[in-house]
This record gives C-alpha cells, structure tokens and sequence, in this order.
C-alpha cells in the first residue's frame, strides 16, 4: 500500500487520534452536552393548572351567588310584597308553618342569582378567552353580551307585563260561590316558571343568528318558511305559558317579530360576510 502524503497534517501524517476535535491547548474537546428540550411557551398552562383555574372560577362564582343571596334576605319581605302586588285586594296566604320563609328564602336565592349572572358569566368567560382565536373572540363576545340582555329583557317583560295582565284575567274566572284563596307558593312558582320560560324564549334571537352566521342554516331559508317558524313559536309558547289565550299572545307576538328581526340582521350580515370573501378572493 502506497502513502497518499495529502493525509498528512503539518505536524506529520494524521491518525486516528487526530481525529479527535481538539481545543488550543492541544487537548480533547469535550463532548457537545445533549440538546435539551424546548422550554414550554410563557403563559402555557398544565391541565392540573386548568383544573385549578376552573375551581378557582367555580368558587368565586358560589361565593358571589350566596353573598348577593344573604343580601337579598334582608329585602325579602319587600321582594315579596313586589311580587305579590298584583294580588294586593285578595291577598296570598301560606298554608304550612314553613312555607312563607321557604317562599322568602327561594326568593332570595333567585334574586341574588340574577343580580350576579353578569358577574357569574364574565368569570367563566374569562376562564375560556386565553384558548380563542382572534375571530373567535369577535364572535362570543357580541354573543354573551346578546344572550344577557335578552334573557334579562325577558324577565322583565314577563314580570312587569305580562305576569300582571295574565294574573287578573284568570281572577276573573271566579264566580260568587267561587272565591279565590291563593297559596304563597303555588303563586311564586307560578310567577317564577312564566319568567324563565320568556327569558329562555327571548334567547331565539341569538340563537337565528348564530347558527346563520355559522353557516349551518341560510337566514333567506328562514324567511321564506316564517309561516312554519310562526307555527312553532306559538306551540312553544302554548307548551311554556299557562293555558290561556292571553298569556299565549303575550309570548308568541313579540317572540315572532324578534324572530323576524334576527332573520333579517342575519341576512345583513351573512351578505355583508359574503361580499367580503368575493374581495378577498379577486385580490387574490
């Protein structure tokens, strides 16, 4: 075997050990410590520490609602003399030694709950924000907003005009023999039930326009089939008021023309959307 001189260094010829990476003092270069691994982004968060969050918002949500709750105690009594002021000449009556503090501590409870539900829904919100994109975040916020003040709107409605109407027109079924002798907590739960029910059916708004900016139904479908949407308001307001009439109309009229309102702002905005895309699109 022939030596190729181009292997040899400036020192001599070059051997194995000269393969070895040295530093200036002649002596080996130690070996590159492993890579280690990234470091986990600023503002990351384990489960655990989500699962920590969620109770911190869970406990802060529980302490609010039972603070607003004791408060109202306090009040309850003129609560209850609000409720009850649309049966002021008759007059409501407990039948169970237990039934006008129970009737004053539900009171309580419910009102304090809907004084904080602002507070309540900004919590969770708060905990959900920091995982939603940009546009995301642009779309829940107009949401939570909307489904507030409508369910609230609702509530109102119902307790300010529509509980007083529907009250005295069933008291007007009496007859001389036939008096009425209402009890305190046949009527909270009846006054109660009637308030949910519109708060919750007041949220259709929200709801057409969600699922029509979403995509997953066509607001011009909607409003070309109002006849059927009508059918089914009116079914539900049967299904969610007390059996009469009146208190049927009150749900059904002015649940229809927010439908009706929804439907035509969902238009306006899955065309206003639409067109934006046909923009992007010829920029492109």
């Amino acid at each position: 075997m022939t030596h190729d001189p181009r292997s040899d260094g400036p020192e001599g010829p070059v051997g194995p050990e000269d393969a070895v990476p040295r530093d200036r003092a002649g002596s080996p270069a130690p070996d590159p410590a492993p890579e280690e691994p990234a470091a986990p982004e600023p503002g990351g968060m384990s489960f655990l520490d989500h699962l920590d969050e969620l109770r911190t918002v869970i406990i802060r949500s529980a302490i609010s609602a039972i603070a607003a709750a004791v408060l109202c105690w306090f009040w309850s009594a003129d609560l209850l003399d609000l409720l009850v002021r649309p049966l002021a000449d008759t007059g409501v009556y407990f039948t169970a030694p237990n039934e006008a503090f129970l009737v004053r501590l539900k009171l309580a409870g419910i009102v304090g709950i809907f004084l904080v539900l602002p507070f309540i829904l900004w919590q969770f919100y708060g905990f959900v924000l920091p995982g939603l994109y940009g546009t995301e975040r642009r779309m829940i916020t107009p949401l939570i907003v909307a489904t507030t003040l409508l369910f609230y709107l609702g509530v109102a409605f119902s307790f300010l005009v529509v509980s007083p109407i529907v009250i005295k027109f069933l008291m007007t079924f009496g007859t001389d023999i036939m008096q009425p002798l209402i009890g305190v907590g046949n009527y909270f739960a009846f006054v109660a039930r009637l308030s949910l029910a519109f708060g919750l059916i007041f949220e259709l708004p929200v709801l057409v326009f969600f699922l029509s900016v979403a995509g997953i139904v066509d607001p011009r479908m909607l409003l070309r089939t109002w006849r059927y949407a009508l059918i089914v308001i009116v079914t539900a307001a049967a299904l969610l008021t007390p059996p009469d009439i009146f208190s049927q109309l009150a749900m059904a009229i002015p649940v229809s023309l927010l439908y009706i309102t929804s439907v035509l702002a969902a238009m306006f905005a899955t065309r206003r959307r639409d067109q934006d895309d046909e923009t992007t699109d010829e920029d492109i």
